[in-house]
């Protein structure tokens, strides 16, 4: 198979500098300098016109003059040149280009995009500083300083920070396994490089600087792929630009995709640190030696804050303590187990010299039996006589910090790593109380944009509202005073008066809510106060008449708001905070949301306060807020139309949630417009079948709820049919492993479950198909796995028919799989279905590919 642009990027047997120069201050020499400095290689081919060679290197006249289609080709020019050499390169066959130049157009970055798909030429830039994979001994770039090998990828969108980064690591003598500059995105991005580098083997973590986001949904996609094997990091910078969307959002997307994000260049600095050490987390439990109680007291304060746990109270040997005191204090610890990691903390000291201190105890940890058993960080503090201590423990593969807080900071990144992994995993309860009628809303909301009417209030959103089951107060409209009183005294007292207008966004900039009113004097007088204001504070403000609601029965309750709102980077999303917050100071999530989703949203509000907790006699149902907030994910999925939908407030009392106040902003949707970031569960690709004993299955895709019942389907499988599947003996699979089958991106992977619908089987799973694709989807692997007590019936062609459809509807390129010779029956079906069968008997296999999309494709 010819190797994508993307491999021919990270894997280049030869290089063109298209503009090279011997001009030692122009990037074109630069470039030719690096290269050559880093031993690559490959042919290093230099362009230019007016050189027969560039440092010594043959030089060609221009593209076409190349004796070989180049991989990869860097771009030393200037902007007005750069458009016509990427058509000359895509002519020529090169497989992926560098652009240096900035300064791009909108309109020339249209034009790049469009030559990069019509030669199939991908390109990294423009505005990049270029790459570097000192691994393979190339320095593709015009940075003043170079990279040593390493296992930590590191991918940026800013020049001053690659730069910053790299100065940063060569004095800690670190490395990267890659180091890309991206410049300002017009193919390559975040998305293709994170599918690129989860399946590159010298790649352990990878560090993201991130101005901006272009492909929300494929970059999610990917992250989530690729953190599920390596972590991935995030330093977002540009928090309060509202161009790029709401902040706390990035939070809510990166958490999702199971990534952890650093707040600063500090942060990142300790990341670096720790991840090419490749460490792997042993525990929370952190312990602490130090020769001073005041940097003890600063690593338990960041510990604490950042919600760690500390194994027991610090460790203070003094600071006459000497190398017999630490070795003292260490082996406690070692020979216990009440810690999972320890933190070494040392300050500048005449007993215990820091490098002599150093060379002592990582000799004895390195001896001690149960060493391994525990992660070992370190903080020599202050700078001159604490660097050689650093550089020792560096070099012998224990993670060194400067300050106590980095190196606490550093820890927990580990922690908040593997709880947000853990989180991902969680098996979602399956979705109770009343189910969204889609049918009303649709009547409802297509009721609404026929008469125009975009905005609605508290009123009319209150049908909309109970149709997706969920419980409002019931509300009255009326024009004036006495209106208000007659209907007060029909629905009883106590009351809430409100006033209904289109042009007053907040209401409390007028005063516009009256409440707790009790007698049809005080509601007269609240209706014409409410009016008087309007008139007096906005003359021109519309006026649709007042509302008038019956009070909440319950008292003492929670006041909350839930925002659904579209963000201009991840589209929809769902923000809950208290009554009266700001959506930038609520806590995000991204639909679509299930149980478990929900409950880490709302403890995410619990733990930082966004929601504060009253002394009530009900505490907060955090399960009937949950289930609140999948109904809403559940109505603004099946309704694009939702731009914004406003509670504000709903009133908490135990598990009674009711909504007091709503408004509803609708848009008619743009045909072939997906704006959400996740793609949702595929509703659209369940439907019926029939076995050849008349009982009928649903075939649908796999749900995370489907956990149970997929563990109790393998036990129905026999250990036979199982090995012939996993190539393995397989015994029952825990729950990481059912998480990863059953928790899917329907982005990149499907898989069908057969569901029996009647008789003994009704709602068991009785098969499973599925088929992964890699990320251009030029292929999907697929397996299928039957219950044994069920063959004969048919549902393996069933499901195998399935499959295909779905792989050609999706546009991959081709269905492959693998079996073993020994499996007739599998290599049978596969035949009838048009598959070609390649059966490798010495390597006991039987290899099997189904073409799927057409040749034009």
């Amino acid at each position: 198979m010819k190797p994508s642009g993307l491999d021919r990027l990270f894997k280049p047997q030869s290089i063109a500098v298209i503009g090279a120069s011997t001009d030692p201050q122009k990037a074109g020499h630069v470039v030719i300098r690096h290269l050559l400095a880093g031993q690559f290689k490959g042919p290093i081919l230099p362009v230019s016109p007016h050189s027969k060679a560039i440092a010594g290197v043959l030089a060609y006249p221009d593209i076409s003059s190349l004796p070989l289609s180049p991989d990869l080709a860097i771009i030393c020019t200037k902007r007005e040149r750069v458009l016509p050499l990427i058509e000359e390169l895509g002519k020529k066959g090169a497989g992926a280009a560098i652009i240096l130049a900035a300064d791009f157009s909108m309109q020339e970055r249209t034009q790049l995009q469009q030559l990069s798909r019509q030669y199939d030429i991908r390109l990294l830039g423009p505005n990049s500083m270029g790459m570097l994979l000192p691994g393979q001994g190339i320095n593709a770039s015009f940075s003043p300083i170079a990279a040593k090998p390493g296992q930590v990828a590191f991918l940026s969108q800013s020049a001053a920070v690659s730069t910053t980064i790299l100065d940063w690591a060569k004095q800690h003598e670190l490395g990267f396994s890659a180091f890309i500059s991206l410049g300002d995105h017009c193919d390559i991005d975040f998305g293709q490089l994170l599918d690129q580098l989860s399946r590159d083997g010298t790649t352990r973590a990878v560090l993201l600087y991130m101005d901006k986001l272009h492909d929300a949904r494929h970059f999610l996609s990917a992250a989530r792929a690729a953190s599920r094997n390596k972590p991935i990091l995030v330093l977002k910078s540009g928090r309060h630009d509202p161009a790029n969307g709401l902040d706390n959002v990035y939070d809510a997307a990166i958490r999702r995709a199971g990534m952890l994000r650093v707040r600063d260049t500090h942060e990142l600095f300790a990341a670096v640190e720790t991840l090419s050490h490749s460490l792997t987390l042993k525990g929370e439990r952190l312990a602490i030696i130090s020769n001073g109680r005041g940097l003890a007291n600063m690593a338990v304060d960041v510990l604490l804050e950042r919600g760690g746990k500390l194994a027991m109270p610090p460790r203070d040997i003094g600071s006459d303590a000497d190398i017999a005191a630490y070795q003292q204090a260490l082996e406690t610890l070692l020979q216990g187990d009440n810690a999972d990691a320890i933190l070494l903390i040392h300050a500048p000291s005449l007993t215990a010299r820091g490098a002599a201190l150093a060379r002592s105890l990582i000799d004895y940890v390195k001896q001690h039996p149960r060493a391994r058993r525990f992660n070992i960080l370190t903080n020599w503090a202050g700078e001159y006589s604490a660097q050689e201590g650093r550089r020792l423990f560096s070099e012998a593969g224990f993670p060194t910090y400067r300050t106590p807080e980095s190196a606490v900071a550093a820890f927990m990144h580990m922690v908040e790593y593997r709880r947000n992994q853990k989180q991902l995993m969680e098996t979602p309860a399956s979705l109770q109380g009343d189910k969204l009628n889609v049918e009303l809303c649709q009547q409802l909301i297509r009721q609404a944009l026929e008469r125009k009417q975009l905005t609605l209030d508290t009123h009319l959103v209150h049908p909309i509202l109970q149709a997706a089951g969920l419980s409002t107060l019931p509300t009255w409209i009326v024009s004036d005073a006495i209106e208000a009183t007659l209907t007060a005294e029909q629905i009883g007292y106590p009351v809430a008066v409100k006033l209904r207008s289109p042009d007053i966004t907040h209401k409390s900039a007028v005063h516009g809510v009256m409440l707790n009113l009790r007698t049809s004097a005080e509601v007269a007088q609240a209706a014409d106060a409410i009016l008087d204001r309007v008139r007096q504070h906005d003359p021109g403000a519309r006026i649709e008449g007042l509302l008038v609601q019956r009070m909440a029965r319950r008292s003492g309750g929670l006041e909350l708001r839930i925002r659904l709102q579209q963000d201009p980077v991840f589209g929809p999303v769902i923000l809950l905070g208290e009554s009266g917050a700001e959506p930038q100071e609520m806590v995000a999530a991204l639909p679509p949301l299930n149980q478990a989703l929900a409950r880490y949203q709302i403890i995410g509000a619990l733990k930082s306060r966004k929601i504060r907790e009253q002394a009530t006699p009900e505490k907060l149902d955090i399960d009937a807020l949950g289930q609140v907030l999948c109904q809403l994910s559940e109505l603004l999925l099946a309704f694009p139309e939702i731009q914004e939908l406003d509670l504000h407030p709903l009133q908490a009392c135990g598990a009674e949630m009711v909504i007091l106040d709503a408004s509803l902003t609708l848009m008619p949707v743009v045909q072939g417009r997906d704006t959400l970031a996740i793609r949702p569960y595929p509703t659209e690709l369940e439907e019926g079948a029939w076995l050849k004993d008349q009982s009928h299955v649903l075939l649908r895709p796999i749900r995370p709820e489907d956990e149970p019942a997929h563990k109790q389907f393998v036990l129905k499988v026999s250990d036979e049919d199982r090995y012939k599947r996993f190539f393995a003996d397989v015994g029952e699979l825990g729950h990481e492993e059912l998480a990863r089958m059953t928790q899917i991106d329907y982005d990149r992977e499907m898989a069908f479950v057969a569901i029996g619908q009647d008789g003994a089987f009704s709602q068991q799973i009785l098969g499973v198909v599925r088929a992964i694709s890699n990320p251009d989807q030029s292929d999907a692997e697929f397996a299928i796995l039957v219950r044994s007590d069920l063959k004969g019936l048919g549902l393996g062609k069933l499901m195998m028919e399935k499959i295909v459809r779905y792989a050609k509807e999706r546009g991959i390129g081709q269905l492959s799989g693998m079996t073993m010779p020994s499996n007739r029956g599998m290599i049978n079906l596969a035949k009838r279905l048009g598959f070609k069968i390649d059966i490798q008997l010495e390597d006991g296999v039987a290899n099997m590919e189904l073409p799927c999309a057409s040749q034009g494709q």
